[in-house]
């Protein structure tokens, strides 16, 4: 599938990986624009066979994105409207890279407040560079709430306190401080997380795509409940084993000595053999 035709993003696709730039001068804002592309780009993305793993960074060293448009806020209506009972168009856009069937990672290496921090948290997996991340949710100093997310998306991994201190205290939190306190996977030093990002991107890309997708749907099964979440998970498995790509892989495992001492040892750096 070719990606042409996008004034905010730059698209490459790598043995399986969508690597996704945001490159949106000055500042990479949230606004109108850039909202009907990362629309487009991700309707594309969900249904793009040849693609497992998508990537999004920056092209910008100081901001990931800065923030939604404040200017475009501003021209929301004031009259309240009804309660909604489905998803609006916003939240559907950041919600496709959690839900479309292939890995998302977000990889900050500048500022992603508001919108922005929203956008990454939507992502399956979130990386940020020592020294140059800063993640934020100043809305509330707007006197407005984050509406992209924040608030359902920040009580998850960091809990009810923290995410209050984030979302009432309206700070920028740093890169070491978010990995402890849950908000990305791992900080890491600016020099080492494009490697790092890309070697875990291109390991899960190596792997069955029905597998990532039943492996995704089934750890999103886990806010049902325990009971409800176990019911998934056991048909998400057997899913998994009636597919092609798991019989030949399993097949292959135990040819090349999988369940030996000499193998068991070492299984991480296995797998990576197991390629398609």
């Amino acid at each position: 599938m070719a990606y042409d035709g996008y004034g905010c993003l730059r698209v490459r696709v790598e043995r399986g990986v969508a690597f996704v730039t945001i490159d949106h001068p000055p500042i990479n804002l949230l606004d109108l624009a850039m909202i009907q592309e990362l629309d487009r780009l991700g309707q594309a993305l969900e249904t793009d066979a040849d693609v497992r793993v998508v990537v999004c960074d920056s092209a910008n060293p100081e901001f990931f994105v800065a923030h939604a448009d404040v200017g475009l806020i501003q021209q929301l209506p004031t009259e309240v409207p009804p309660k909604a009972t489905t998803l609006g168009w916003f939240h559907r856009i950041v919600d496709r890279f959690r839900t479309m069937p292939k890995a998302t990672i977000a990889k900050i290496e500048g500022r992603a407040r508001g919108g922005g921090s929203e956008l990454a948290l939507s992502f399956d997996m979130r990386f940020a560079a020592l020294g140059r991340a800063i993640l934020a949710q100043p809305e509330v100093a707007l006197g407005i709430i984050p509406g992209g997310s924040g608030t359902q998306r920040l009580p998850r991994l960091v809990g009810r306190a923290r995410a209050m201190e984030i979302i009432l205290g309206c700070d920028d939190v740093p890169a070491d401080l978010a990995e402890r306190w849950g908000w990305v996977n791992r900080a890491l030093p600016a020099v080492e997380i494009g490697p790092f990002v890309d070697r875990l991107a291109f390991r899960i890309a190596s792997f069955p795509a029905e597998a990532i997708a039943l492996a995704k749907s089934s750890v999103d099964a886990a806010e049902l409940g325990t009971i409800a979440g176990l019911i998934e998970e056991a048909h998400a498995f057997n899913q998994s084993v009636a597919t092609t790509a798991a019989r030949e892989r399993m097949a292959r495992f135990m040819r090349a000595g999988g369940q030996t001492r000499a193998v068991e040892l070492d299984l991480g750096a296995m797998v990576e053999r197991l390629e398609r």
